[in-house]
């Protein structure tokens, strides 16, 4: 008898961790996507130590004003980077990052919420979004989510929108950052030819191939081949991820495999931003660095080559 109650007692215990295991994944500290339901939930969390820091990336502040999602902050993205030497939409040095990330209250002990809209080409505003979660990763932080499908998705869903203005306290950041996510352009020049690295241009193909009139010089980074962020999202929302089962083939086609350091570039770094955050991230690639110059930098640096032909992957 009391091995039959023993019985019946880890069965019971069984059956609630089925129950609990569905929903763990969202409190534990992580990278990664977020469903608007998921992401509600958690903003309406009975407990408050549980509840997110909500950030609002997009560029316009006008969009924020028409409709947010609720408790969030608007962090313009491209506060985060300003010209330097000359080169415009450089990442700005650490000491006035932290700045603008402490007055957003970003904090260690917190789950990050990122999102913005515009799920029709070319507005991008997705990017947005992955280059904020770049900077806090890169600043320490280890619990971010952007919204799958972003506010089209949350609309859609009817949940609910706000024009009311939320504030943060002052955050908390790591003491330990993780600057090694990031190359600068000597790393790049150092590791893009070694056997095991790939270079991947994120850009469309007519930039990569210099069929533009946006850079001041044409074509891309000698050895890099091109895959297009948007081909990692679903076509009638940029704002929403492909699973990883739908575009692993087309990833190892290009040569982009779990195997291989993969060195992340695109025109400023916000395309770059979202095809790391997807391989790292999404995929779960080991080894993913973005470089933060991108194009915008090395194509101002006349001393260094160009290449206008396509390549194939090793």
């Amino acid at each position: 008898m009391v091995m039959l109650k023993s019985f019946k007692s880890l069965g019971r215990a069984f059956f609630v961790a089925l129950l609990v295991l569905p929903f763990s994944g969202i409190f534990a500290a992580d990278i990664n996507i977020i469903s608007p339901q998921d992401a509600y939930e958690l903003i309406n969390s009975a407990e408050p130590s549980k509840r997110p820091l909500v950030i609002d990336t997009r560029g316009g502040y006008k969009d924020y004003f028409r409709g947010h999602l609720p408790t969030s902050h608007h962090l313009n993205f491209d506060t985060l980077r300003g010209t330097d030497q000359g080169v415009p939409v450089q990442y700005l040095p650490d000491d006035l990052t932290k700045a603008l990330l402490l007055r957003a209250g970003v904090d260690k002990d917190r789950i990050h919420i990122l999102y913005a809209t515009g799920e029709k080409l070319p507005n991008d505003e997705i990017l947005s979004a992955s280059m904020v979660a770049f900077v806090l990763e890169k600043y320490g932080v280890k619990d971010i989510r952007i919204v799958d499908g972003g506010i089209p998705q949350w609309t859609a869903e009817k949940l609910p929108v706000t024009q009311e203005y939320f504030g943060n306290p002052p955050g908390h950041l790591p003491e330990k950052g993780a600057p090694e996510i990031a190359f600068t352009l000597e790393e790049v020049l150092a590791n893009k030819d070694k056997p095991d690295s790939v270079l991947v241009d994120a850009r469309p193909r007519n930039e990569y191939l210099g069929d533009d009139d946006i850079w001041v010089r044409k074509g891309h980074i000698p050895g890099a081949i091109n895959f297009h962020w948007a081909r990692l999202m679903e076509d009638e929302n940029t704002h929403k991820f492909r699973p990883y089962s739908e575009t692993k083939a087309s990833l190892e086609a290009a040569g982009l495999t779990p195997d291989k350091q993969i060195i992340v570039y695109c025109g400023t770094s916000r395309e770059g931003s979202l095809l790391r955050f997807y391989l790292k991230h999404v995929a779960k690639y080991p080894n993913v660095r973005l470089y933060e110059g991108s194009w915008k930098e090395y194509a101002s640096l006349k001393q260094y080559p160009a290449e206008l032909k396509e390549n194939i992957a090793k």
